[in-house]
């Protein structure tokens, strides 16, 4: 089964993975909590505060995704019982290389430990192969030690930065297999 197109999980509330459109309520929503999430951990840690609601709307308002829309991207969005839960996306830096990169993994707090992050991580390296690519790549903050312990957990190894990011402190790669069949 083609993980884009839609995965379940066992158990009596099951984890759903599909595209979605980047500016669709339940991805806006996801946006909105993975961003707050991320930026309020940072400004606490280096500043003792939250985001400034100004900043944050900016900020939200100027991601708008177009990197993760089709042809060249794709956002996944996980459901958990039905409601949006996670997100996912994937876009293609070097085709010619074949490289894709991960972005805006997350899943929402109350369901995290559910299994959700390994279905996005399969679901996203499917789509990466659907969109040609042979290597996935990833930045993240050192401070995001579960995010790390996610990606290493499910074979990413730390690599060389692919760019010069604000807060891309650490970068990791994983080789994909292509699919049996």
């Amino acid at each position: 089964m083609n993980h884009t197109e839609q995965l379940s999980t066992a158990g009596p509330a099951s984890w759903t993975v599909a595209p979605e459109a980047v500016g669709s309520p339940g991805a806006r929503a996801l946006w909105r909590a993975y961003y707050t999430e991320v930026s309020d951990r940072y400004y606490l840690l280096h500043e003792g505060r939250t985001t400034d609601p100004e900043e944050l709307e900016r900020e939200v308002a100027a991601e708008a995704g177009d990197d993760l829309r089709p042809p060249h991207g794709v956002l996944l969005v996980a459901r958990y019982g039905g409601e949006p839960a996670g997100t996912a996306g994937v876009r293609m830096v070097d085709a010619g290389d074949g490289v894709a990169e991960l972005k805006r993994v997350f899943v929402r707090e109350g369901l995290r430990g559910k299994g959700g992050s390994g279905v996005l991580l399969a679901a996203a390296e499917d789509a990466a192969r659907a969109l040609g690519a042979r290597r996935i790549v990833l930045d993240t903050r050192l401070d995001l030690v579960e995010a790390r312990a996610l990606y290493t957990r499910h074979g990413y190894a730390e690599t060389e930065p692919l760019a010069e990011r604000m807060y891309a402190e650490i970068w990791y790669a994983k080789d994909l297999a292509p699919v049996a069949g």
